[in-house]
């Protein structure tokens, strides 16, 4: 079975290969195509995942890889431990050319997400979790430890689906004091919390599970919390790989 560290190492090499061949054909012409169920794939989504799926089954072919344009691997029976790889999260806002994608890739245990890293092309930043369980940030050739901030009594910072803003959300966060809202696309929503710049991250549209697995393993390492909006804790391998309604936390 692959070590943790080596896993972890794998995971992070491969996001930051994956990241740049994305922003290759970013920086170039590059057609959209339209999926069944009406959103965008490219040329980067295809090849990022092609790449992801032939990096991890490399390193750890005793995990099975569930992935976001690998339609087969859906109906997979969820194993107590698998990968969930979203290649370009965010190409809405990579079609946009907006920089706000991300490669995502995570390890889920026995519904938990124990590994994950986020990484931003554009943007830049990689995030990850290390073998002590610490979430990190790598952002011109320094790592820092990151942690989610306690809510400040001035009120709540929310981070806020730049593509995706649904009415449900937007009554969520009205229970609450709200300071300030960031708006932003992908995975980045998850980052900000877990960097401390934002406390809460509402999600009550549809997604799925390759979408959310990375930024939330991040999250929880820096001491935050991902959590039905009834409070329950937010689990992986649900039927189809579908996730319902979620709020990301800062430390509570």
């Amino acid at each position: 079975m692959t070590d943790c560290s080596t896993l972890i190492s794998e995971m992070n090499r491969t996001a930051l290969d994956a990241g740049r061949l994305i922003r290759e054909i970013y920086e170039r012409d590059f057609a959209t195509e339209r999926k069944a169920d009406g959103s965008p794939v490219t040329e980067a989504d295809k090849r990022a995942e092609a790449l992801i799926l032939e990096r991890l089954n490399a390193a750890a072919p005793e995990i099975p890889i569930v992935s976001e344009e690998n339609a087969a691997s859906h109906s997979l029976s969820p194993p107590d431990r698998f990968f969930l790889v979203d290649p370009l999260d965010g190409t809405k806002e990579f079609v946009s050319r907006n920089g706000e994608f991300t490669v995502n890739i995570a390890l889920i245990e026995r519904g938990v997400p124990a590994l994950g890293v986020v990484y931003a092309p554009v943007k830049g930043g990689l995030y990850w979790v290390d073998a002590q369980g610490h979430a990190v940030e790598a952002r011109e050739g320094t790592q820092t430890a990151i942690r989610a901030r306690p809510a400040p009594a001035s009120g709540l910072v929310a981070a806020v689906s730049r593509s995706h803003l649904d009415q449900a959300s937007q009554d969520y966060l009205a229970r609450y004091t709200i300071a300030g809202t960031i708006s932003a696309g992908s995975s980045l929503k998850f980052c900000l919390v877990a960097r401390g710049e934002a406390d809460v991250y509402p999600r009550f549209g549809p997604t799925n599970e390759w979408d959310t697995a990375a930024g939330d393993a991040v999250l929880r390492a820096a001491g935050g919390s991902m959590l039905t909006p009834e409070g329950e804790v937010f689990r992986y391998g649900k039927p189809g790989y579908r996730n319902g309604p979620y709020v990301a936390w800062g430390r509570r």
